[in-house]
C-alpha cells in the first residue's frame, strides 16, 4: 500500500488525527480533524500547536514530556479555545513514536455533544421525577384541604356572630389559595392543542409586555430571524413559558447590585441535527434569553428546574418546573448557562411534527 492508500484511510476516519514534529508544529491532520477545529490543513500545516488550538499552559509542557519520556496519556472532557475564538470539550489521547525522528500523534474525541445529551437525559429525568413527586404531594394535600374547606363552610353556616364567622372565612380562603397553589403545580391540566403559529408574534407580545412592565428602566434587544418557518404549538402555554424567563431575567437584573445598565437580549435562530428526548430533528427553532443579572446561585444550578426551587426572595419555585413542563409538551427542552453578569436561558422547539429523522 503507498502513501496515497495511507492518507486516504486516515481522511476517511471518524476520529480527528493530527500529527506533530519534534517541535510541536502540526505535519499532518485528517479531514475530521479539520472539520472539528474549523482549520483548513492549507492553514495550519507547519503551525505550532498552539496557534491551531489552546488549553493550558501546562500543555505544550505536557506534550514536551511525552516526547521526552514516550509515553502516552489521555485527558477527559478537557476544553480547548481555537484560533477562531470558539471552543470546544474533547477527550483527546497523546502517543509519541520514537524514531529516527520524533512525532506526537493527537486523537480527539469532541465530547459537547454527548455532555449536551447527557444534560437534556438528566433534566428530563428530573421533570419525569418532578411530576411524580407533584401527583402525590397533590393527592395528599388536596383531599384533606376539601374536608377542611366543606367543614369551615358548615360551621359558618351554624354562627351568628360576624366577628367568628370571618375567622371561617378566613379558612376557607387559605384552603382556596393552598388548592391554587397544588393546581399550579400541576400544571395545565386541559387537554393541548397546538396550531401552526409564528414564534415571533409570541415573542413580541412577551416583550411589549415586559417593556410596559420595566417602563424603560431595562434595554431590551431583539434579534429575530425572520425565516424560521411557523412551528406547531399552544400560544397561550408559549405566553406563559416565555413571559416567566423574561420576568427572571428582569428579577436577576433588579437584584443584581453590580448591573448598573440592565439588558436582555431576545433573539431566534434555527439549529439542525439537534437530539430531544432521544429524538433527532432535521431543524429546531431555538430562542436564547439573555440577561446581565445576578447569575443563578451556585447551589442551585443542578436543581432549578425542580418544583418550590427558588433564588428569589419572592419567587414560588414553580415557574420554571411548569416552563419546563410546557416546552416538554412542545417536544422541545430548555437549558440554560449562568455566571453573574451573564444568564442565557434556550429554548428548543421542533418546526415540524414529521421532522424526526
Amino acid at each position: 500500500m503507498n502513501s496515497t492508500i495511507y492518507q486516504r484511510l486516515l481522511d476517511n476516519q471518524s476520529t480527528s488525527l493530527l500529527l506533530l514534529d519534534a517541535q510541536l508544529r502540526v505535519e499532518y491532520i485528517n479531514s475530521s480533524a479539520e472539520a472539528l477545529l474549523a482549520s483548513s490543513g492549507a492553514r495550519v500545516l507547519g503551525q505550532p500547536i498552539e496557534q491551531v488550538f489552546s488549553e493550558t499552559q501546562s500543555a505544550t509542557e505536557e506534550l514536551q514530556e511525552a516526547l521526552a519520556s514516550g509515553n502516552a496519556y489521555t485527558k477527559r472532557e478537557t476544553h480547548l479555545l481555537l484560533h477562531n475564538n470558539g471552543s470546544l470539550t474533547v477527550d483527546y489521547t497523546v502517543t509519541p513514536i520514537i524514531g529516527e525522528k520524533a512525532y506526537l500523534i493527537i486523537e480527539i474525541f469532541p465530547r459537547d455533544r454527548w455532555l449536551r445529551i447527557s444534560r437534556e437525559e438528566s433534566l428530563q429525568g428530573q421533570q419525569e421525577a418532578s411530576r411524580l413527586l407533584i401527583r402525590g404531594l397533590a393527592h395528599e394535600i388536596k383531599n384533606p384541604l376539601g374536608g377542611i374547606r366543606g367543614a369551615a363552610q358548615l360551621l359558618a353556616r351554624e354562627l351568628n356572630n360576624d366577628q367568628q364567622t370571618d375567622y371561617t372565612n378566613i379558612i376557607i380562603a387559605e384552603a382556596d389559595r393552598l388548592r391554587n397553589l397544588v393546581d399550579q403545580m400541576l400544571g395545565p391540566t386541559r387537554k393541548t392543542s397546538f396550531n401552526s403559529l409564528n414564534i415571533h408574534e409570541v415573542l413580541e407580545h412577551v416583550t411589549q409586555l415586559v417593556e410596559r412592565e420595566c417602563e424603560g428602566e431595562i434595554e431590551i434587544i431583539r434579534d429575530y430571524d425572520p425565516s424560521i418557518p411557523e412551528i406547531f404549538g399552544n400560544k397561550e402555554q408559549l405566553i406563559q413559558t416565555f413571559l416567566n424567563l423574561m420576568r427572571n431575567a428582569l428579577r436577576a437584573i433588579k437584584e443584581s447590585p453590580e448591573t448598573k445598565s440592565g439588558q436582555i437580549s431576545i433573539s431566534s435562530r434555527t439549529a439542525r441535527q439537534i437530539t430531544l428526548a432521544n429524538r433527532r430533528y432535521r431543524m429546531v427553532c431555538r430562542i436564547d434569553i439573555i440577561d446581565n443579572g445576578i447569575g443563578i446561585p451556585a447551589e442551585l444550578k443542578d436543581t432549578i428546574f425542580y418544583p418550590m426551587v427558588s433564588g428569589s426572595a419572592d419567587g414560588t419555585g414553580l415557574g420554571l418546573t411548569i416552563a419546563q413542563h410546557i416546552i416538554n409538551q412542545h417536544q422541545g427542552l430548555i437549558q440554560y448557562q449562568s455566571m453573574p453578569g451573564e444568564t442565557c436561558f434556550t429554548v428548543f422547539i421542533p418546526l415540524r411534527a414529521d421532522n424526526q429523522i
